[in-house]
C-alpha cells in the first residue's frame, strides 16, 4: 500500500512538473551573435530566466536583418524584443514597428543616462562600444594610428573590412568619406577610397566573429573591428590588440527595442529591466569589454583599456541615428552597385 501510494505521489509530482513545464512562457530575444550572445545568455538570459520562470529563445542576427525582420513581420513580430544598433532602431521607430517604452515600468529606468534614451522612448540604447582597429601584433609591429593605414602597402591581402550590412562596415566607410572631405550628404570620396579596399579585402564579412578564424590562421593581421570582441578573443587567448585611430573611432551604441505587436509585452519589460539593471550592465561590461550606460556600474583598470573612456570617447563620433536612418538605404544601393560588384 505504501509503495502503491509513493508510486502514486511520483506520478503526481511528475505531472505538476510536466505541466509547469508545458505552461513556461517563452521569450524570444534577438541578439547579435558569438560571444555577444555568449554574454548575453550569462549577463540577462540566466537571470531573467530564474527570477520568471520564463524560458528564453535567441535568434541571432545583426542590425540590418532584425530591422529587415520586423518590416517583414510588421505587427506580428516574431521576436518580442531585440538588441540593435540605435541607427538601426531610430529607423524601425520612423517606420512605426517600435512600441513605446513605458519608464515606469522598468524599475531601472531612474539609473540610465538620459541620453540612453530614443527619441519619444521608441527605444533605449543598452550598452557603448565602437568600431576601431584591432590588429595582431606578432604581425603588426607598429600599431596603426590612421583609419588611413588600411590602405599600406605592408596590409596588402592581410587585411579585412566589413560588408555595409553590418555596422563597422557602414562606418568605416563613413570615417573614410569624413577624412576625404565628404559629409553625410555626400559619400562621394568615401565610396571612392574604399572601393580598391573592398577588393583586396580577405573578406567582405557580414557577422562580427568571421574575424575570428581569419585571426586565428594568421589570414589577416588588422581590421576594423570592434573593442569588445577583440577583447574576449584576447581572454581566450588569441593574439590582438587595440588601437584608436587619432581621427577618432565611430561610437556605437547597441540599442534595444520592443517590436510592435508582440505577445509578451509583460515578459519583454521584464528582461529588459535585467538589461538595464546594474548587475547586468555590469556583468555585461565585464565579460563583453563594453561601456555601461547605468550609472551605478564602474568600470575596472582592464576594461578602461579597451573599451572607449575618456580621452577616446571624448574624440568619438557618434553619427545622428536619424541622418543614417535616412540615407541608409541609399547609401546600401551605391555600394552594391559600385563597391561589392
Amino acid at each position: 500500500m505504501h509503495q502503491m501510494l509513493r508510486h502514486a505521489t511520483a506520478a503526481a509530482v511528475f505531472g505538476v512538473a510536466l505541466a509547469s513545464a508545458a505552461q513556461a512562457e517563452e521569450l524570444v530575444v534577438g541578439a547579435f551573435g558569438g560571444s555577444f550572445a555568449e554574454n548575453v545568455k550569462a549577463c540577462h538570459v540566466a537571470a531573467f530566466e530564474k527570477a520568471t520562470g520564463a524560458t528564453v529563445s535567441l535568434k541571432l542576427g545583426n542590425s540590418s536583418q532584425f530591422a529587415a525582420a520586423l518590416r517583414a513581420t510588421a505587427g506580428k513580430p516574431d521576436m518580442d524584443i531585440a538588441y540593435i544598433d540605435n541607427s538601426l532602431a531610430a529607423q524601425t521607430a520612423n517606420e512605426k514597428l517600435n512600441d513605446t517604452i513605458d519608464r515606469a515600468k522598468l524599475k531601472n529606468a531612474a539609473d540610465v543616462i538620459p541620453t540612453a534614451w530614443g527619441k519619444d522612448d521608441s527605444y533605449v540604447v543598452a550598452m557603448v562600444s565602437a568600431t576601431t582597429l584591432v590588429y595582431n601584433p606578432k604581425l603588426v609591429k607598429a600599431p596603426p594610428t590612421s583609419w588611413l593605414d588600411l590602405a599600406d602597402p605592408a596590409y596588402a591581402g592581410k587585411y579585412a573590412i566589413g560588408d555595409i550590412s553590418g555596422t563597422s562596415g557602414l562606418q568605416f566607410l563613413l570615417a573614410l568619406n569624413k577624412l576625404k572631405g565628404g559629409t553625410l550628404d555626400n559619400i562621394d570620396p568615401g565610396i571612392e577610397a574604399i572601393k580598391p579596399l573592398a577588393k583586396g579585402s580577405a573578406v567582405l564579412y557580414t557577422q562580427a566573429d568571421q574575424l575570428l578564424s581569419l585571426f586565428e590562421r594568421g589570414e589577416i593581421a588588422i581590421a576594423p573591428w570592434y573593442p569588445d570582441r577583440a577583447g574576449v578573443a584576447m581572454d581566450k587567448g588569441l593574439s590582438l590588440a587595440v588601437a584608436y585611430p587619432k581621427e577618432g573611432a565611430v561610437g556605437i551604441l547597441p540599442a534595444v527595442v520592443l517590436p510592435k505587436g508582440s505577445t509578451k509585452t509583460e515578459l519583454a519589460y521584464k528582461f529588459l529591466d535585467q538589461v538595464l539593471s546594474a548587475e547586468g550592465q555590469g556583468c555585461f561590461s565585464e565579460r563583453a569589454y563594453i561601456g555601461a550606460v547605468n550609472t551605478k556600474v564602474k568600470l575596472s583598470d582592464k576594461l578602461k583599456s579597451i573599451v572607449p573612456n575618456g580621452e577616446s570617447l571624448e574624440k568619438a563620433w557618434f553619427i545622428d541615428p536619424d541622418v543614417i536612418a535616412r540615407n541608409s538605404a541609399t547609401w546600401t544601393r551605391r555600394w552594391q552597385r559600385e563597391v561589392a560588384r
